[in-house]
């Protein structure tokens, strides 16, 4: 036999091997790129709804004074931002039975609030017509309660601030750990400071966690009714992606089972809504001699009294000091007593 016909004869068997190699290296690209593209969406949306919590029509209900992290959060918008960066990534946005599809496979929202969090999952109810739906509604907060074995309760929030309720004395109790503790000696918890922010951290993702958990494995029960086959699970995430989620408010989001090429796409993704404002600088002048000086915002309560005029405001020290003002410190109370020039 001619090496020619060897060549044949091996071309025509190896050829469609190579086909499918190619095949599957070409299905293996396009169901990455798909992916990459569907988390990159995911994780916008999730921003977008983590940026419309602190959307309020009440000024009153923006960021309070006493911690950045006690945020009024608006668990309506957010939903409603999460969704409409969602249908519109996923080029949907007018495609309602589609947006139908895809709601399918989002079993659960969680929003973490201050001192509670948000359910946003999937619940069979009647509607008008007295027929039974299952779709999204939002559930009402759960606190981060916790109570010890001597029956004290104690609610938890972002930060140290807590609301304790003393079994033996039948009291309430408010405000931050330290100046609590004082007041509850019989609540062990609050006279350790690290022991205490580790319970409060462990209790708040317990908290998620059971939610989280209790709407996917009802989910489950109802998913095969709407075509779903696919089982969805509680993820694992990471100790410090626990951490990380429950240091300010924010949205956790889980996308599960959607199908990709041959596969299935499961993701989640986590945006927190920390508020970052410029400082304020605050500028004034000493009413005994003229004397020009500028200090942070949070010194305000030391330095706008008898002994100085307020004069203007700065973004930056930088921009005060051209202006020639020199630097106060409120971490010296002298001086607002004794002031000084320098």
């Amino acid at each position: 036999m001619k090496i020619t016909n060897f060549i044949i004869i091996f071309v025509v068997i190896m050829l469609p091997f190579q086909y499918i190699n190619n095949h599957k290296t070409n299905s293996a690209r396009l169901t990455l790129e798909k992916q990459v593209l569907y988390d990159a969406a995911i994780d916008a949306a999730v921003r977008d709804a983590a940026r419309a919590l602190d959307f309020n029509v009440n000024q009153n209900y923006e960021v309070q004074y006493q911690s950045r992290k006690n945020i009024r959060v608006n668990p309506s918008e957010a939903i409603k931002a999460f969704w409409n960066t969602l249908f519109l990534n996923f080029e949907i946005k007018d495609d309602r039975v589609m947006q139908g599809v895809l709601k399918r496979y989002v079993p659960a929202l969680v929003i973490i609030g201050y001192d509670g969090s948000y359910s946003y999952a999937m619940e069979r109810y009647r509607n008008a017509a007295n027929v039974t739906e299952m779709e999204h509604l939002l559930q009402p907060k759960k606190p981060y309660a916790y109570s010890d074995s001597a029956g004290n309760s104690i609610s938890f929030t972002l930060d140290d601030f807590v609301s304790v309720y003393v079994r033996s004395t039948n009291t309430w109790h408010y405000g931050r750990r330290a100046e609590v503790a004082p007041q509850c000696p019989t609540v062990a918890l609050l006279q350790n400071a690290d022991l205490f922010d580790q319970v409060r951290r462990a209790t708040i993702v317990k908290s998620i966690q059971s939610d989280i958990e209790y709407h996917i494995n009802y989910y489950n029960e109802h998913a095969t009714r709407y075509g779903i086959s696919y089982t969805f699970t509680l993820p694992s995430i990471p100790d410090e992606a626990w951490n990380n989620s429950i240091e300010d408010v924010g949205v956790l989001a889980f996308i599960q089972g959607l199908p990709l090429g041959h596969t299935t796409y499961n993701h989640y993704a986590f945006g927190g809504a920390r508020l970052v404002k410029k400082p304020e600088i605050r500028a004034v002048t000493r009413n005994s001699n003229g004397v020009k000086y500028y200090f942070k915002n949070e010194c305000s309560s030391y330095f706008t009294n008898a002994h100085y005029t307020l004069q203007e405001t700065f973004t930056s020290e930088r921009e005060a000091a051209e202006a020639g003002y020199h630097p106060l410190s409120c971490s010296n109370p002298s001086l607002i007593t004794h002031p000084h020039t320098p």
